[in-house]
């Protein structure tokens, strides 16, 4: 790709985090493929100085990177599945949704949020281009177009009353499309919701692991809003979330639509202003940070490696394979990693060919430390795995900085 910006097209020559070459972050591998080339693509990040969008430099085709047996399931994580619950039950009640609406989820995955709107009679429809995750939501009873949304897809589908789409807007490679597609499908007092990690939040607590080339953008509220804009659409509230490590919910809609604008956006953007995201100086100072907390635990596992003690690690999450990538991390310092998908057992991650075992194994050998790869639900885990504790492991979290407890 030329180096020119996603959305305003501006040349770009302000680099934010160089994490070298790596495999797609959720390609997972059988035994069979450890004997084959290993395909990897340069994982660099970049800021338009004019629009502030942080983007890849250089990026797969979506088809190599969500495949038919793309392995994320949403319904793995039971905190996640809980606040899918708590959103559905708010913007029912916000937007008085019943029986007459028309919903559309974008990026649906395996149903783990359509299927409240199911249980309250709210007609609702999934788009979702993964096949393995399209027919587990199928299963359950819920419409859902395997296709890539965009603009012109958008036109034929059905106009509908609310439009969601958490932790997708990071994912497109073509964001504008994308964003006209929610103008192109919205009734004229429809709502947009979406949620996604706030960079501002992954600037203050180093969560450079939450970077890989399946986000192929990094976005905050400053970067959204003139997104939405050149679309037709309007940012008219915004909430901060601790999912993810620290993410917004923002509200859209048609420019010329009811809505009022709440203080939230304003306040929001005013804050990024005051953190100086419309600086050089927020941004190039990255690069330092991810290679400290990198180092940081290098030297932790090395020296647990020097003591004899034993590490294994949980979640076989993009979070891991970044951390392990950059780090240089093979079987030797963490020989093997759970996870409660079966869709992932005995498979091994990318780049660093780390075994993925069952959680069961954890019953038979427990080891001196166990390194939890997806930190923002290390309660859920904590909490799955309190025999553990009893034993005398030790959890240990990099990211932001190396937490042993």
């Amino acid at each position: 790709m030329t180096n020119e910006c996603r959305h305003c097209k501006r040349e770009l020559t302000l680099k934010f985090l160089d994490l070298g070459h790596a495999p797609p972050s959720n390609a997972y591998l059988t035994d069979e493929d450890l004997s084959r080339p290993e395909v990897t693509f340069p994982l660099r990040l970049w800021v338009c100085s004019s629009c502030r969008l942080v983007q890849t430099e250089d990026f797969a085709e979506a088809d190599q990177l969500f495949t038919e047996d793309y392995a994320y399931f949403s319904s793995t994580s039971k905190s996640w599945l809980a606040h899918a619950a708590e959103y559905v039950d708010m913007i029912v009640e916000r937007l008085s949704l019943n029986s007459e609406s028309h919903v559309i989820e974008v990026a649906s995955n395996d149903g783990y949020l359509l299927k409240n709107f199911l249980e309250k009679d709210i007609p609702c429809l999934g788009v979702e281009p993964t096949k393995s995750t399209a027919e587990a939501a199928e299963a359950l009873g819920i419409s859902v177009l395997q296709e890539f949304f965009g603009e012109e897809m958008a036109k034929a589908l059905p106009q509908a009353d609310l439009i969601l789409g958490n932790n997708v807007y990071a994912h497109v490679p073509d964001i504008n499309d994308f964003t006209l597609g929610f103008s192109a499908a919205l009734k004229p007092q429809g709502v947009v919701t979406l949620e996604f990690p706030h960079l501002m939040r992954l600037v203050e607590f180093n969560q450079f692991d939450t970077v890989y080339h399946e986000h192929f953008s990094y976005l905050s509220l400053l970067s959204v809003t003139k997104i939405m804009a050149s679309a037709g659409l309007r940012v008219f509230d915004v909430e901060e979330l601790p999912t993810h490590g620290g993410s917004l919910r923002v509200y859209a809609c048609l420019e010329q639509a009811d809505h009022a604008s709440r203080s939230s956006v304003a306040e929001l953007l005013a804050e990024e202003r005051r953190r100086g995201m419309e600086e050089d100086n927020f941004y190039s100072a990255f690069q330092s940070k991810a290679e400290s907390v990198r180092n940081e635990f290098l030297r932790f596992l090395l020296d647990a490696r020097r003591d004899g003690k034993s590490v294994a690690a949980y979640g076989a999450a993009a979070k891991g394979n970044t951390l392990a990538n950059f780090a240089g991390i093979k079987p030797d310092l963490i020989p093997f990693v759970c996870d409660a998908a079966a869709s992932k057992q005995g498979k091994y991650l990318p780049g660093s060919h780390i075994p993925i075992r069952p959680p069961s194994v954890l019953d038979l050998e427990w080891p001196d430390y166990l390194v939890v790869f997806p930190w923002n639900i290390m309660p859920e885990v904590r909490a799955q795995l309190t025999e553990l504790s009893g034993l005398g492991t030790k959890f240990v979290t990099a990211v932001p900085r190396l937490k042993i407890s």
